[in-house]
């Protein structure tokens, strides 16, 4: 009688689910969702605090983005899992791919939809040059600095071999943190060798399950039901918002108002865009 009067007394196991859903990126953005360590710490706080937590649960639909922020988020999700000692389960939406599986790898065991598109663990830059159209425009480019590698790949420039192999060098280094972070999270489940699974290739969640990537194909709710019974309860824990934006939405003055932020949130949305075109969707 009492668990029917007060829900909140049941003794029911609690599996916070944590949406991480959008591009990975240190900046917010009124236009899109994304991602970082700053907008997620706290719903990542919360949703470790609850009374009978049994597990925790992402939900990743990510085409990546920043690797930094990526790993910040990661190791928060990890270090508040140990604290708490609960697992950690992960749940493939429609891509986590890049940064999306960097975040996935947070999780103790990963799961996917048949058709999921999961991996493409490798690093990527791309750019536009500008060095002749800006020449027959007859537009004089004048940039002034200290430091002779300060203007690297200064896109009105020709482009400098010895620019482009210092970023190589950077995405290097970027790309054995992930491949570390990859292996020391699946470990033994891997089975593929490293040219197979870190050339930065993409995967359907059923081929993803074969080479190792992911532990098996479920979606959230049955999987935690087979996992903690029938009566399992899956909270939602979304990032905080002030009482006036949980009131009017965007339409609370900010800084994308400015025009020249609002032409950057433009060009940052064509960019995600294009991030999420990349697989398809």
């Amino acid at each position: 009688m009492l668990t029917r009067l007060l829900p909140f007394a049941s003794k029911a196991p609690v599996v916070p689910v944590l949406r991480l859903s959008g591009v990975i990126s240190a900046e917010a953005s009124p236009f899109r969702g994304r991602l970082s360590m700053a907008g997620l710490a706290g719903a990542i706080e919360r949703a470790c605090r609850i009374r009978g937590l049994a597990a925790v649960a992402l939900q990743v639909n990510s085409p990546g983005g920043s690797p930094v922020q990526s790993a910040l988020i990661a190791a928060r999700i990890r270090a508040r899992a140990r604290e708490r000692d609960v697992p950690v389960f992960a749940f493939v939406e429609d891509v986590a791919a890049s940064g999306g599986y960097w975040l996935a790898c947070a999780a103790d065991e990963i799961y996917a939809d048949r058709s999921s598109i999961v991996g493409s663990i490798g690093t990527i830059s791309a750019g536009f040059g500008f060095s002749e159209a800006i020449g027959r425009l007859g537009i004089e480019r004048r940039v002034y600095h200290e430091g002779r590698n300060k203007g690297m790949l200064d896109p009105f420039k020709p482009e400098d071999p010895e620019d482009v192999a210092r970023l190589q060098a950077i995405q290097k280094d970027i790309h054995r943190a992930f491949v570390d972070h990859v292996r020391n999270r699946r470990g033994k489940r891997l089975k593929a060798d490293d040219e197979t699974l870190f050339n930065g290739d993409i995967w359907t969640g059923e081929h993803a399950a074969r080479l190792g990537l992911i532990d098996g194909l479920g979606d959230l709710r049955a999987t935690m039901r087979d996992r903690f019974g029938e009566t399992v309860r899956l909270p939602v824990i979304g990032a905080a918002r002030s009482w006036l934006r949980r009131r009017l939405g965007t339409s609370v003055p900010g800084p994308w108002h400015d025009p020249g932020t609002l032409f950057d949130g433009i060009a940052a949305a064509v960019e995600e865009r294009a991030l999420w075109a990349r697989f398809g969707l």
